[in-house]
């Protein structure tokens, strides 16, 4: 049976086909304004990659905040059950998920079967999200992807107690001026990040194995930061950002909504 999972988020796109256990074909990009076209487009591109056409799919389940924008789904499953099922499936022993992408985060915690057992999700504020980080990069003038590997190199710990993305950038310019190193600045924004990201994970509590998904799992100063937090140790699975899409697609393959 072949079928698709789509994972439409504020930021990205990924679209995943399977046919039964085994993947096709994967693909992500930008989800832009025009989210129904951008889902389309990329919807063409993934099953020429498969090699398949639109016919020969049996089944599309989509998730993600703009889910109702992939005018050919079949079905809808929401992100927390998609996250479930897609951890699931990749990582049985996983207990408690923490998805952190571009404008949320959230906290799953998962049976072994792969049901919602709890999950709580942080409030409409970029302060605990890859935004957060984003714009902090560009007040320090890097990439993300140096100021992740910067915090590794920091030596000391520096308190950011912004709520949001305006007033840290005007605390990270203040952290500037006062000649703390970008590696410290860079550091003292992960824990930030992760304190909040911590505080939402204690509401349904912690149990091993912790799974870490979403754009924010590659970020590797943001998941030391984590680990130091919750004081456990954090799986990372391969592609963390498409466990949605993978939840979605194991949805199509059994023909449960959820």
């Amino acid at each position: 049976m072949i079928v698709s999972g789509i994972d439409v988020g504020s930021q990205n796109i990924h679209i995943i086909i399977k046919i039964d256990d085994q993947i096709l074909s994967k693909e992500t990009a930008l989800a832009g304004i025009k989210k129904a076209d951008a889902v389309e487009a990329l919807y063409d591109k993934v099953l020429k990659y498969a090699g398949i056409s639109k016919k020969d799919v049996e089944r599309v389940v989509a998730t993600g905040s703009a889910a109702k924008r992939v005018l050919f789904a079949n079905g809808f499953i929401s992100d927390v059950a998609a996250d479930a099922r897609g951890v699931n499936k990749v990582i049985p022993n996983g207990r408690t998920i923490i998805d952190v992408g571009s404008e949320e985060a959230r906290a799953i915690k998962v049976s072994p079967d792969g049901k919602v057992i709890d999950f709580a999700i942080n409030d409409k504020c970029a302060a605990g999200t890859g935004t957060f980080v984003e714009a902090m990069a560009r007040a320090l003038e890097i990439s993300v992807e140096e100021m992740a590997k910067m915090a590794l190199d920091s030596t000391k710990s520096i308190p950011m107690n912004a709520q949001c993305a305006v007033f840290g950038e005007s605390e990270v310019v203040s952290l500037i001026h006062q000649n703390i190193s970008k590696p410290d600045i860079s550091r003292a924004v992960m824990d930030a990040v992760a304190g909040r990201v911590g505080a939402i994970v204690r509401i349904i509590g912690l149990e091993r194995d912790v799974v870490l998904i979403g754009g924010m799992a590659k970020n590797i100063g943001f998941v030391h930061s984590l680990q130091n937090n919750i004081e456990m140790d954090i799986i990372v699975p391969d592609d963390p950002d498409y466990m949605g899409a993978i939840g979605a697609a194991e949805a199509a393959l059994l023909g449960v909504l959820e």
